[in-house]
């Protein structure tokens, strides 16, 4: 069969009143911009140098980077000009740090994150650090819990009451763990604009950690994390099936790498390289996130084919571009133009004002929520301990916890790490009798920005059963021995229904009788089980008690500061007890 000549196309797509597309436009690949963070952790301002405030540029001087008014300008200037460009990020959006994010149960980084126009995510663990269901419910569709305005759809600086994301979360790896179904979408499709107005699909499968279901703030029993490499391929196989042939792993694990700069990659390490050297080859590139890195890595797939592996580190600070170029027959990439690079988010740019608008509104809401008073103590709680190492401020954050998991569950009793070996100490503050420097304090006064500084860095807390035996080795290792032939203490605090003592001059490992061991005025029972409520941080080991990694039966209760928050609603008045719990014989 003869082909016609262009211009004979030209000639009767002239005749017929249409225009002909020359053969060029028809081959010509389909340009898709790709343009991603990850883990924003609602740092909406600018993070300062102790928050990663700063990052090493290509001359070795420190870039100032981050504050989401500059990345909205970076984004805007970035995707300007680009007919498919797609933003979208690679999990820990919220659940962050600042204040003024975190009391407004994280709804100012949606509002945020709306307004730079994400169009999905991977879920992080920090997705997960209220629940599944809080996730879909309240973070994507806007449902209220608890008292509006007061713990949940704050107005946002339009004054309308939080509506959630316009954007939704995907995580082909995370399942129920009785049901084994997903808990999220596994993946997304976005469709592209390719020639004669035909669309293009380019397929996103989300990944999350794989130990989201046991992680310290994410901590979900409900949950199950199957293994990465076989959910990937599984999701790409299903995204295939449906016609998408251009597919990106949206994976919320990444590793590290020992470049001095955000754009480079120097000997590379960690789970997402080994994913990336695994993961089925119709997998055409692997954007990362979760360890706060920066890197720029080409890997080669299975089949040799090299494809980008890249993290944008963290807190705003950059963004990861990969220019994509599909074949707009078959849609597949065409991975020889695949190209990547890291953009720091400097402050050398003229700020949005309209995200910095949103940006300093939750600000000033946060000062005004900090000044909320919640209780009247009579007296300083203080983290100073006695010779047993006992501390007010400490029984009362074990009596917070006793009284949270009590509330919807049982416990026997609960502990607080008050100076933990190794890790996080959630007994960060005391609260003192006198007015702080906070215009709204008074004497006697308790804040809930003082009640949320003072214990607690977004940590469930946990109901966990132990053997009586296996408490008193918990309790044993309280004492180190240390190369010096020295011992460190590390004591915990426990709740008002506990007395016990311990013998200083005994040898680590004996220096608890469990005799001596008050539950309710009985002694510890070897052999009984206990319902203990700890922090999950704790639970886990993390912050150097191995022993309490024994448990069984694990229920998750309320985090740290909400609990504290409620705690202190339902006791209008406190006042330190006397420090009678733990005696030194």
């Amino acid at each position: 069969m003869r082909r016609r000549s262009p211009l004979l196309a030209a000639l009767v797509a002239a005749l017929l009143g249409g225009t002909a597309v020359p053969a060029a436009a028809e081959t010509a690949p389909v340009d898709v911009q790709l343009v991603s963070i990850t883990d924003f952790h609602g740092y909406l301002q600018p993070p300062s140098p102790a928050d990663g405030g700063t990052i090493p540029g290509a001359d070795g001087k420190q870039l100032q980077v981050g504050g989401a008014a500059y990345l909205a300008t970076h984004l805007q200037r970035l995707r300007a000009g680009q007919r498919n460009s797609i933003l979208f990020s690679a999990g820990d959006n919220f659940s962050g740090w600042p204040f003024e994010v975190d009391a407004h149960a994280d709804e100012p980084t949606v509002e945020v994150l709306n307004k730079l126009g994400i169009r999905f995510s991977a879920a992080g663990n920090h997705e997960l650090d209220v629940s599944p269901d809080f996730l879909v419910r309240h973070m994507e569709r806007g449902r209220c819990f608890g008292e509006i305005g007061v713990d949940s759809c704050f107005p946002d600086s339009t004054g309308r009451r939080f509506r959630g994301a316009d954007f939704d979360f995907q995580s082909a790896n995370l399942v129920d763990a009785k049901t084994g179904r997903p808990i999220l979408p596994p993946h997304h499709v976005e469709w592209v604009a390719g020639p004669h107005g035909k669309r293009v699909p380019v397929g996103f499968i989300g990944l999350t950690v794989p130990d989201t279901p046991t992680g310290s703030t994410s901590f979900q029993p409900g949950l199950r994390a199957e293994d990465l490499v076989k959910s990937a391929n599984a999701a790409a196989a299903d995204l295939k099936r449906r016609g998408v042939s251009a597919i990106v792993l949206n994976m919320h694990d990444g590793g590290t790498d020992a470049s001095a700069t955000f754009d480079d990659c120097v000997h590379p390490s960690g789970p997402a390289f080994d994913v990336a050297r695994q993961v089925t080859p119709d997998i055409d590139a692997i954007v990362t996130g979760h360890w706060h890195a920066a890197f720029n890595c080409v890997v080669n797939d299975p089949a040799g084919r090299p494809r980008p592996v890249v993290e944008a580190a963290n807190h705003g600070r950059l963004i990861n571009e990969i220019k994509l170029a599909l074949d707009p027959r078959t849609g597949e990439v065409l991975r020889d133009r695949t190209k990547s690079v890291n953009h720091a988010v400097t402050r050398d740019v003229p700020p949005d004002p309209e995200v910095a608008k949103i940006a300093d509104y939750w600000t000033a809401r946060g000062k005004q929520r900090y000044a909320e008073p919640l209780a009247t103590t009579t007296g300083d709680f203080t983290r100073t301990p006695n010779a047993a190492g006992e501390s007010t401020a400490a029984d009362l954050y074990a009596d917070v916890q006793y009284w949270d998991a009590n509330r919807t569950g049982h416990a026997d009793l609960a502990l607080i790490a008050a100076q933990p070996p190794t890790g996080s100490n959630a007994v960060r503050g005391d609260i003192r009798y006198a007015k702080g420097p906070n215009p709204a304090d008074a004497d006697g006064r308790v804040l809930l920005g003082e009640s949320w500084t003072a214990y607690g860095y977004g940590n469930p807390v946990l109901t966990v059963s132990l053997t009586g035996a296996q408490l008193d080795a918990v309790l044993e290792q309280q004492w180190r021995s240390q190369p010096d032939g020295g011992v460190r203490f590390a004591p915990f605090a426990v709740s008002r229904n506990v007395r016990y003592a311990y013998g200083s001059a005994k040898p680590v490992g004996h220096k608890v009788d469990p005799a001596d061991v008050l539950i309710d005025g009985r002694p510890l029972a070897e052999n009984r089980v206990y319902r203990v409520a700890a922090l999950a941080y704790t639970v886990i080991g993390a912050d150097g008690y191995p022993a309490f990694k024994a448990y069984t039966d694990p229920v998750r209760n309320g985090t740290d500061h909400e609990t504290f928050v409620a705690y202190l609603r339902a006791h209008r008045v406190i006042g330190p007890a006397a420090l009678d719990r733990v005696a030194a014989r």
